[in-house]
């Protein structure tokens, strides 16, 4: 997928309107950090939670996969020669195993209709829809942090 790092111009009052919803991201994160430690086994507790971020992690760092999750987001269900449009510079064998890996994990379903012809398209299950939701403010941050989104 070719890179944009090109800044969008937004009134000041937007950019403030992101930077709130973020610090209550972030207020909300401590929160249901300090949740999970009142009630973790003190021995074990750091590893549950290291645990959890690393499948976290390696679910959304496979190359291709916030790809597929993104575009499923922003652009809605796709067929498959859809998404290989959207993701330029992916093959159809590497999509047709991400695709499956997303499926595997609950972000992505196939939903077939029967024909003819038979039509089949992803979409983005409710679990991937709320992935999508959380990731919204850590994109939003990136964005302002590398200077993408600039205030007039």
């Amino acid at each position: 997928m070719e890179k944009s790092h090109s800044s969008v111009n937004i009134p000041k009052s937007d950019i403030m309107k992101v930077q709130s919803a973020i610090e209550e991201v972030k207020t909300n994160g401590s929160l249901i950090r300090s949740i999970f430690e009142s009630h973790a086994d003190p021995i074990n507790a750091v590893e549950w939670e290291v645990d959890a971020a690393v499948e976290c992690f390696q679910i959304f760092s496979s190359r291709w996969t916030i790809e597929i999750l993104a575009a499923l987001y922003i652009a809605g269900d796709r067929r498959f020669n859809e998404m290989r449009t959207l993701l330029r510079g992916i093959s159809s064998r590497t999509l047709s195993d991400k695709l499956s890996a997303c499926q595997r994990n609950g972000l992505v379903e196939r939903v077939v209709e029967d024909g003819p012809p038979v039509r089949v398209s992803y979409k983005l299950t409710d679990h991937g829809k709320s992935c999508g939701r959380l990731l919204g403010p850590l994109i939003g941050y990136m964005k302002i942090e590398k200077g993408l989104v600039k205030g007039i």
